[in-house]
């Protein structure tokens, strides 16, 4: 089976003069963009990372973290993106238990190193400076006099990446990630997702999120790619204006943003051909906005997990386009339908597969999905029996196949005895037209053990009172699911 190495080398030759990386510093070819992930993985090898290290990246999104990320591919080694929003002891806590040699970290991170649980890394760490910068562990002073090497010849099950998740208690959890897994994924979503060498691949998500693997698709395809650093509505607009980009990944949070902005006209956004959103879902009034305001879009949605690598189902354009053809809206409240390659389940607590509409936890196999948590024996034998992987997701399957996240398994809200999911309220909450954003959390009662709160955000210039929300969702939802009752 190939590696993402091999497929790196393939995409090279077969695409070698079209862009590979597009930015305001430089322009690279694919043939010049493997001759830099070469001489990277040099670099890798001159600070004493070979086959089965592991080493640290803790940067913003760039063209640099890419390279790093692919040397690692190169050479058997592995490269560990980390969460940049962490605390001093939760990055110790990472590098610590992923056993890395050495981080690689971008400038305006560097005093993080200063904080006494990451002092001894100083001596282990080089930076992500510009062209330019005078410093002998300066990136582009260490590539610039670093030798391309040969590539290792990896196999398919062999660890890739090493992907860090909090979950919902306790210290992050490792996720090892082998080629297979982020390759079989990228046959599966590229199955019903086109890309092409004609793409322009916007990076805004993180790096360190999965989300960032759903791009291999358009890596295999020799599409180019702009790489965001951070999001500010008039920076992502003016970016794919600048750079003509076809595709973004976005969650939620950010089309809502964009779309309350007021920013989109000023920018020539003809170029945009495709979007995802993912990571929770989108409520029905912000979709059907999101089709007017990108009417020749191609939009889907994505559900999947750090350990699934990480697509498990997509809800495609047709099927948010026959939704909101029709009276009857509910599958753009789903997740869409399993990919190909991917089963899913909805089991109760002793292990009964239910019938659709039910509701239990969701239970996943296929390639992509990882083969257990770093040196985590006892939780590995909680979430896998058999081959199936149990994600800790609550949802059900309708009789259509379209899968409907609920939450959590183990943040569902009990109060008085009722099983409240936050999602089921805050997908009522969203449809209100005056609110911005909101979550739903369960707070300690006397009473009734817990009781559903909600936070809500409002636009700028809304007049929304308390019992006008409550009024809204009392029309849709249970007394008992009612906010602050």
């Amino acid at each position: 089976m190939p590696t993402l190495t091999s497929v790196l080398q393939h995409t090279a030759h077969q695409y070698r003069d079209n862009i590979a990386v597009l930015d305001s510093e430089v322009t690279y070819t694919w043939s010049e963009f493997i001759e830099r992930v070469a001489r990277a993985a040099g670099l890798l090898q001159n600070l004493g990372i070979n086959r089965g290290d592991r080493y640290a990246i803790l940067a913003l999104n760039s063209y640099r973290q890419a390279e790093l990320t692919y040397a690692g591919y190169w050479i058997g080694a592995i490269p560990v993106p980390i969460n940049f929003r962490l605390a001093p002891p939760e990055i110790h806590d990472i590098l610590e238990d992923a056993a890395c040699k050495t981080i690689a970290i971008d400038p305006q991170f560097i005093q993080l190193l200063e904080a006494p649980e990451l002092r001894a890394w100083n001596d282990r760490s080089f930076y992500l400076y510009p062209a330019g910068e005078n410093n002998d562990r300066n990136y582009d002073a260490l590539i610039a006099n670093a030798v391309a090497v040969d590539p290792v010849d990896t196999l398919a099950d062999e660890e890739a990446i090493l992907l860090y998740t909090g979950g919902t208690t306790g210290k992050s959890k490792g996720v090892p990630l082998t080629h297979g897994n982020i390759l079989s994924n990228a046959r599966q979503i590229g199955s019903v997702w086109p890309a092409s060498s004609e793409d322009v691949v916007l990076h805004l998500p993180p790096m360190f999120h999965s989300a960032e693997l759903v791009k291999t698709i358009y890596m295999l395809n020799g599409a180019a790619n702009v790489y965001l650093p951070r999001f500010e509505p008039e920076l992502l607009l003016q970016t794919i204006e600048d750079y003509r980009v076809t595709f973004v990944l976005m969650v939620p949070i950010i089309i809502i943003v964009v779309l309350e902005s007021g920013l989109l006209d000023k920018y020539d956004l003809s170029s945009l051909k495709q979007m995802i959103y993912g990571a929770s879902p989108l409520p029905a009034p912000w979709i059907k906005k999101t089709f007017e305001t990108f009417p020749g879009v191609q939009i889907a949605q994505g559900y999947g997990l750090t350990e699934t690598a990480p697509l498990l189902t997509m809800l495609d354009h047709q099927s948010h386009v026959a939704a909101l053809d029709s009276r009857n809206q509910k599958h753009l409240s789903s997740c869409g339908r399993p990919l190909s390659g991917v089963d899913i389940r909805i089991v109760n607590e002793q292990d009964q597969i239910l019938p659709p509409g039910s509701e239990g936890e969701i239970v996943v196999r296929g390639e992509n999905v990882f083969k257990g948590y770093l040196d985590r024996p006892e939780l590995n034998a909680e979430v896998f029996r058999e081959d199936w992987f149990y994600t800790g997701d609550v949802g059900c399957i309708d009789e259509d196949g379209y899968l409907y996240l609920k939450d959590r398994k183990h943040d569902v809200i009990m109060t008085g005895g009722e099983k409240v999911y936050s999602s089921e309220v805050e997908a009522v909450i969203y449809q209100h037209p005056d609110v911005l954003e909101c979550a739903v959390i369960g707070i300690p009662d006397r009473e009734y053990v817990e009781r559903v709160h909600a936070v809500v955000v409002t636009n700028a210039d809304s007049q929304l009172s308390e019992a006008e929300l409550l009024d809204h969702c009392r029309k849709q939802i249970g007394g008992y699911k009612l906010p602050g009752k």
